[in-house]
């Protein structure tokens, strides 16, 4: 890497806000012998220009031995994030390459079918004619040979060992926050009816502890090699023999990395254990009851679905990323704690520099208004929610001719709170999503021309909603890691407070920077969970000086009255909307277990989920 290069690698013709002190201090932390740089940039500093300019200082094939490392990587969590590389015209030169299901075959008769699928995945021995022509393929190739490849870090994460991608000299990390939570998601297995294609052929024992599951998983690999290996004896496969072979490879990689790491002393990883109970169904989700095939004995010494969680994958990390690279920089607004941060990602704080980039944009463009009564907890919840609806109907007064964003936080409360909306009559005004559907409906809303209400759930991140694409938004709840995970429960009880209420306020910043994408943007924030008062005082420690002001300056908002009536906006009764009534709908399941009602809408028909962040996850080779 030559930092020298990095003001002439920087893509834009002029620097704007702190970008040009950024890079002078990045460069210098490189200068200073840093192999980690982390770069802590608030929204809007234009981190991902900064990024081209740091992996462009990469070490070029003509200064190097045959030996060395040359060239960069780019990578992000996001897929969206992805995708705004991509139209990006600065970045241009960025060679983007996606997991196989993101390119259909070109063949004749196979143009719906996904490469993963293709004959070439199918069919022993297939010599495919069109092969330099196929779009995985050739931007693989592309990546492969050009300066700067860019890909998700699902995608970087599994060509680790690949002789496609192998090491480079620099390695920059976008959205690198969550880099312990991904990899921690990326690592954990799942065995159950949907990711074991034999699932009801197989006896599975009830788990007392860890060591039971490694001797399980041990067991398990054997069986689905057996399995694969009887799927390959076959030669030609049809297109779901194909998917269940490649899962079959990726369960037997899981279960030996599972194996092989906790039988390492070396080896700094927590593993759990979560085991479901068996209900004596054959599937795990009804229908019919016990197996005939099974004795008595072996029905009632049976367990359910299985999931394997790694804790502080620091070995995972070592593999996946930090033997990818010579020099790496890893950008964020909100790496909160450097030490804490990595310390979670397995590297020594002394041996990591940090750069502060200053926000640029004015408070008073991003106020926080409080509008809490009192808690969103669980308990608190029935008494609490109603008095949040008639907070949202008089913002929504307040904002009767601008678009919002209400982040519901969980699925119960998006459900119990739109029905609440309806009950008071501004049901017209709003707009819901599902699981399914999240992106296509989050489209069609971000298209429409009227004042609707955006409720959402998990869309704290890589959500952009510049100028009247939405102009207030509220926080229905502190964003708390939940507490039945077992990771998290395990964290707590080593009392491991404050990366409790540093991961809630993380997403409660994440949450507030959706609304106000630059200097001359604007935006409202709305907090109507008391928790939220209480959590910004318990981290207290680890919040930004940019967000403190913003939280010195927080005040009781002067709203309208509570009138349904006049909180309408510009739309009628007859606009389209998702979840707008009751009829016509797939019935669902929300986070409480309860029915849900979803109905037909706008922007949704024959669209899928598949461009969620983490839909090409392990979709590689």
């Amino acid at each position: 890497m030559d930092p020298e290069r990095i003001f002439e690698e920087f893509p834009a013709p002029a620097y704007r806000g702190n970008q040009q002190a950024a890079l002078g201090d990045i460069q210098s932390a490189f200068e200073d012998g840093n192999d980690v740089v982390l770069v802590r940039a608030p929204t809007g500093s234009g981190k991902s220009l900064l990024a081209r300019a740091i992996a462009g200082s990469a070490r070029r094939g003509t200064e190097a031995t045959p030996s060395q490392a040359t060239k960069a990587y780019y990578t992000t969590p996001q897929v969206s994030q992805l995708d705004d590389v991509a139209e990006d015209d600065l970045l241009e030169d960025l060679s983007i390459i996606r997991g196989k299901s993101n390119y259909n075959c070109i063949l004749p008769d196979e143009t719906e079918t996904q490469v993963d699928q293709a004959p070439c995945a199918r069919e022993r021995g297939y010599d495919c004619s069109v092969k330099h022509r196929c779009p995985y393929f050739s931007d693989r190739a592309i990546a492969s040979n050009r300066r700067i490849a860019a890909m998700t870090l699902a995608y970087f994460m599994q060509t680790a060992g690949s002789d496609v991608f192998r090491k480079r000299d620099v390695c920059v990390i976008d959205e690198a926050h969550g880099l312990a939570e991904w990899a921690e998601m990326y690592a954990t297995t799942h065995l159950g009816p949907r990711t074991v294609p034999f699932w009801e052929d197989l006896r599975v024992p009830s788990l007392d502890g860890t060591d039971d599951a490694v001797d399980y998983a041990d067991a398990l690999v054997d069986q689905c090699t057996t399995r694969k290996d009887d799927l390959l004896r076959k030669g030609d496969l049809t297109a779901e023999e194909a998917g269940e072979r490649d899962r079959l490879q990726e369960l037997i990689s899981e279960l030996n990395w599972f194996v092989e790491d906790y039988r390492d002393p070396h080896s700094a990883t927590t593993w759990l254990v979560d085991q479901s109970e068996d209900d004596g169904d054959s599937d795990g989700e009804g229908g019919e009851s016990s197996d005939p095939r099974r004795s008595s004995a072996d029905q009632r010494s049976a367990g359910g679905p299985v999931t394997i969680k790694p804790m502080d994958p620091e070995r995972y990390l070592q593999h996946t990323v930090w033997e990818r690279g010579n020099k790496f920089a890893l950008l964020s607004a909100t790496i909160l704690n450097k030490e804490a941060f990595c310390r979670g990602v397995g590297l020594d704080p002394d041996d990591v520099a940090l750069v502060d980039v200053g926000h640029t944009f004015p408070v008073e463009h991003r106020p926080l208004y409080d509008v809490t009564e009192s808690k969103m907890t669980y308990e608190q919840r029935s008494e609490t929610l109603p008095k949040v609806a008639r907070s949202i109907v008089r913002i929504m007064r307040k904002h009767d001719d601008e678009k919002g964003l209400i982040h519901c936080h969980s699925y119960d409360i998006q459900s119990r709170l739109a029905e609440r909306l309806r009950e008071f009559g501004v049901g017209d005004r709003i707009r819901t999503h599902d699981r399914e559907h999240r992106n296509a409906d989050l489209d069609a809303w971000k298209a429409s021309d009227d004042d609707s209400v955006f409720l959402s759930v998990k869309m704290e991140e890589a959500l952009d909603l510049e100028g009247e694409l939405a102009r207030w938004q509220v926080l229905c709840k502190a964003p708390y890691p939940n507490t039945r995970d077992s990771r998290v429960a395990h964290r707590l009880e080593d009392g491991q407070w404050d990366w409790y209420y540093r991961t809630a306020l993380r997403t409660v910043i994440q949450a507030c920077g959706r609304i106000v994408r630059s200097p001359d943007d604007y935006g409202a924030t709305y907090l109507a969970d008391s928790s939220l008062l209480d959590l910004f005082d318990r981290a207290r420690h680890d919040v930004p000086e940019w967000f403190d002001e913003q939280i010195r300056l927080m005040d009781r908002p002067d709203l309208p009255e509570f009138d349904p009536d006049k909180a309408g906006g510009r739309g009628g009764a007859g606009r389209s909307t998702r979840g707008s009534g009751t009829s016509g709908g797939r019935s669902g399941k929300n986070d409480s277990g309860s029915n849900t009602t979803r109905t037909s809408g706008s922007g949704s028909a024959g669209r899928s989920s598949s461009n969620s962040p983490i839909a090409d996850v392990w979709d590689t080779e």
